[in-house]
């Protein structure tokens, strides 16, 4: 894997992580403001969030770069030429 091919994975490994954080705590305000979304957060705490989604994805990027680098995760091969 190049550094071009790990930093693409890496993002698309943040982007759907965060999707799956981002329900963490949330919870609608007893009693919302005029003109706000009655389902929006309080304290939506994106920047916890995010913290949270930049480790996560660091962990599960070391485990799928370990699996690409020794071969246990082949992608060469599996279209055949012709």
């Amino acid at each position: 894997m190049n550094w071009f091919t790990g930093i693409l994975l890496y993002v698309i490994i943040w982007w759907v992580l965060i999707f799956m954080v981002l329900p963490w705590g949330a919870r609608p305000p007893e009693k919302p403001e005029e003109g706000h979304a009655e389902s929006a957060p309080e304290k939506p705490m994106l920047w916890r969030k995010a913290a949270v989604t930049t480790v996560l994805a660091a962990i599960v990027w070391l485990g799928v770069y370990f699996l690409i680098q020794y071969e246990v995760i082949q992608f060469r091969g599996a279209i055949p030429k012709g």
